[in-house]
């Protein structure tokens, strides 16, 4: 047994570290967000906790023209160039910085031309979230940089320290200045990141290279719309809930979301870790090789996730009764119980979408489903809104993401199978 052990090891030794220090910089970068997250919840009343989580999924969704896929197409381009070409890889992070900074001025300037008419009386907060569609976006970018280069290690222990280090922050600006306290925590965190991020990877170019930002921005085009569609079929509810007048129900969507965030890091983190590979595997031809990982994989990931709702269903309940005993437990459970529905089939389309997809290169299949299905989700938000109420947009979430699983499972094996012929 012992034996089995070490050659499974051996075998995959590289997969192994690269999970290890992708999951520290993971949890350690979305614990501080889930931290101010839950100390948002035990001290904003249930309302003022709707109008936190209402605007930062507006300034998310703004985030995604900020960097519109240039931080997944970074990641992929450093792991080709890092194989194929030294010299251009150099070049990559200058000529992205670019791109960023141009769309994220362009929607600042939006934001402040017309998010008064948008959002109205919360506008003001927007104003102290600004900064993050600068400080999000070339984060991102670099984390694709480090990824595609797998310094998971180094990715990691700067993300840890950094996330210590802001802890006592945060809780001071939260408990002096409440809401805002919490939207200018999120922008320190941030820039203390990038700032480390930046000092630490020096090995580029100050150099213009139009080819090479026409060549990243014909696939991050592809990335961006993909993650438009993806924000219309996930998070757009909010927003929608927010038209609808559900300010103090977003807050208790966004507890259930945010838990489901949680639980699919480590799934996130092992795609992330697979992804340089599947461009390794792409370039060499190996098709039959991912087919066959693919399968085995998810068939051993769904049973996972099988497992795990299930936990979640018997304890979060009890979790909910204790530290959230401001909010009704009975609505939390009952979002709960629809939405562990989903869970497994979730954990298969991250593993597949993040792992196998877009670092084939093969983002056409992501942007063409979830932009029509974002559309389809909108659609089914007002009208099963309308129809049912708050929960009508928990329906539609539970519509949309299983027939978003089959169509990008089947049809991602469909393309390999015709790849390979």
């Amino acid at each position: 047994m012992i034996n089995f052990v070490k050659i499974k090891y051996l075998n995959n030794k590289e997969t192994i570290h690269n999970f290890f220090w992708r999951g520290l910089q993971t949890f350690s970068k979305q614990g501080i967000t889930f931290l101010i997250f839950i100390i948002c919840a035990k001290l904003l009343s249930p309302y003022q906790f709707g109008v936190y989580n209402y605007i930062l999924a507006v300034v998310f969704f703004l985030i995604i023209f900020g960097d519109f896929g240039i931080s997944t197409a970074t990641s992929k381009y450093v792991a080709e160039y890092n194989i194929s070409n030294k010299e251009k890889l150099k070049l990559i992070l200058f000529n992205s910085l670019l791109i960023i900074f141009s769309l994220s001025t362009v929607m600042i300037v939006l934001t402040l031309l017309f998010g008064k008419n948008f959002l109205g009386d919360n506008y003001v907060y927007a104003l102290y979230t600004l900064p993050l569609l600068f400080l999000i976006p070339i984060t991102s970018l670099y984390d694709g940089v480090y990824r595609g280069l797998k310094e998971f290690k180094k990715l990691a222990l700067i993300s840890t320290v950094i996330g210590i280090f802001s802890i006592p922050l945060v809780f001071i600006l939260m408990q002096k200045f409440g809401l805002i306290g919490a939207l200018i925590s999120q922008n320190l965190f941030y820039l203390f990141l990038f700032i480390s991020l930046s000092l630490e990877h020096k090995n580029f170019s100050f150099k213009l290279d139009t080819k090479l930002i026409k060549e990243i921005s014909k696939y991050s085009i592809l990335v961006g719309l993909a993650n438009v569609g993806y924000f219309l079929y996930t998070r757009v509810d909010i927003i929608i809930l927010g038209q609808f007048g559900f300010i103090e129900e977003i807050g208790y969507y966004e507890i259930i979301n945010k838990i489901f965030q949680i639980l699919i890091l480590p799934v996130m983190i092992l795609a992330t870790v697979v992804a340089p590979n599947s461009t390794k595997n792409i370039v060499f031809k190996k098709y039959d090789y991912m087919r066959k990982k693919l399968l085995k994989n998810s068939f051993s990931l769904f049973l996972a996730g099988i497992f795990v709702a299930f936990f979640c269903y018997l304890t979060l309940p009890f979790v909910f009764k204790i530290f959230l005993s401001e909010y009704d437990p009975s609505l939390l459970v009952k979002i709960l119980s629809l939405m562990l529905i989903l869970f497994p089939f979730k954990v298969v389309s991250t593993y597949l979408n993040i792992g196998f997809i877009t670092p084939s290169g093969l983002v056409k299949i992501l942007t063409m489903s979830t932009l029509l299905l974002g559309i389809v989700n909108i659609f089914l938000d007002y009208y099963l809104i309308y129809h049912f109420g708050f929960i009508g947009v928990i329906y539609a979430t539970l519509i949309v993401q299983f027939i978003f699983v089959a169509v990008n499972f089947i049809y991602f094996k469909k393309i390999i199978k015709k790849i390979e012929i």
